[in-house]
């Protein structure tokens, strides 16, 4: 069986990750299976995935807005960066001929680039996937984006299922984004995907703050996943932790751009908080922390809530407020706290991780687990074994 796995990476590593997470879990439930993930991400360490996952390296996109990409590193323009991107898709899908393609949020890709690989994909007989997040955006923005495309009709069209890493009672896609019956019919909710690190991929991490038995006082970790647009909310976070009775350490990002990274690493070191630009597998130093300072991203959000860590949560509110919509389901729940970027301070900050200090990280772990699925993996795993198989099954010559 030969799964295909897409995403197009234009802000943060959360798609990458999650189609990690999903491959990983497919490898398992199919040990004979062949898993190409293409993707132009780059940020990520092959060191620890299955040896029958390869990487299909497309060149790198960067987000300007809404549906609005250019090249990340290439000096050419939108077009042709689309062009390249496009062809590459489209002799993956003809020449490594997969039973089953699974593609991340946009269902077309950035600005339509594999279009024609799903043609082909049709041609060849193969089967389609698409997987959304539990929320892409405020349901009047995305209906707005979706109509003149007639979107839930075409995602029918070229898509033989939907899953959803979610859970209808946190949000249902379904209804808020007016999905047509043939469509609803065959879209189906896989609950969370939880990135569990495994001890292969954490061999080489390097830890940048003792251990819980070797140290004097908390620690509290801010995260802002990739990094391009987390400046302002990292600074805020380092100037809470003046004076305080915590160790701060910051992560910035390998995305964030060298002019912020240069200052915040000078901001830092005049306030005492460990600071580091980029650190591999960083969830894995979650459950080693007394609190977190985050952005609103869908991975952060499940491993924190699932591993119980106590979050301050500063969600992106633009150009998309899936993250705000998210940040407060959650804390909702109770799982975690919420600070709006535009009304953020460092008394506020520090307030809010005092807070979080105090929290039981068991008893955050019982209720997330008690009011959430987090085996969303494994399931949509299930899934594209599934529809690889009655490909299989299908295309077998009928018997004499």
């Amino acid at each position: 069986m030969r799964f295909l796995f897409y995403s197009h990476d234009g802000l943060g590593l959360g798609h990458t990750r999650r189609h990690l997470a999903v491959a990983t879990a497919l490898a398992r439930e199919a040990p004979e299976a062949v898993i190409m993930l293409a993707t132009g991400a780059e940020e990520f360490v092959r060191h620890g995935l299955p040896r029958q996952i390869e990487i299909l390296k497309l060149p790198g996109l960067q987000k300007l807005g809404n549906e609005n990409y250019a090249s990340r590193r290439l000096a050419i323009s939108a077009k042709e960066v689309r062009e390249l991107r496009s062809q590459l898709l489209i002799t993956a899908v003809k020449s490594f001929q997969p039973d089953v393609v699974l593609v991340d949020k946009h269902p077309f890709g950035a600005s339509g680039e594999f279009k024609d690989g799903l043609k082909q994909l049709r041609k060849q007989g193969g089967r389609a996937v698409l997987g959304f997040r539990d929320i892409l955006d405020e349901p009047a923005h995305v209906l707005a984006e979706w109509k003149p495309f007639k979107m839930q009709k075409r995602i029918a069209e070229f898509y033989d299922r939907v899953i959803i890493y979610g859970d209808a009672a946190v949000f249902n896609p379904i209804e808020e984004y007016r999905f047509p019956a043939v469509l609803a019919e065959r879209t189906q909710f896989c609950g969370y995907v939880f990135n569990r690190e495994n001890a292969t991929s954490l061999e080489d991490l390097h830890w940048p703050f003792p251990s819980r038995g070797e140290r004097k006082r908390s620690v509290v970790l801010a995260t802002m996943g990739g990094g391009e647009d987390g400046a302002r909310s990292l600074e805020q976070f380092i100037r809470s932790c003046e004076r305080a009775p915590w160790q701060g350490v910051a992560v910035a990002g390998p995305m964030m751009p060298d002019a912020e990274l240069e200052r915040l690493q000078q901001l830092a070191a005049s306030m005492g908080v460990t600071f580091r630009s980029y650190i591999p597998h960083l969830s894995a130093l979650f459950t080693q922390v007394d609190a977190l300072v985050c952005m609103g991203g869908y991975n952060t959000l499940v491993e924190a809530a699932a591993l119980g860590i106590p979050t301050v949560c500063i969600p992106r509110i633009t150009p998309r407020t899936e993250q705000l919509i998210r940040a407060e389901a959650f804390a909702r729940l109770g799982l975690l706290q919420v600070c709006r970027p535009d009304e953020i301070s460092p008394d506020k900050l520090r307030a809010q991780i005092g807070t979080a200090l105090r929290s039981s990280s068991r008893e955050l772990s019982a209720l997330a687990h008690g009011a959430l699925n987090f085996n969303g993996a494994q399931q949509a795993a299930e899934h594209l074994y599934s529809l690889a198989a009655e490909r299989k099954v299908g295309s077998m010559p009928a018997a004499a």
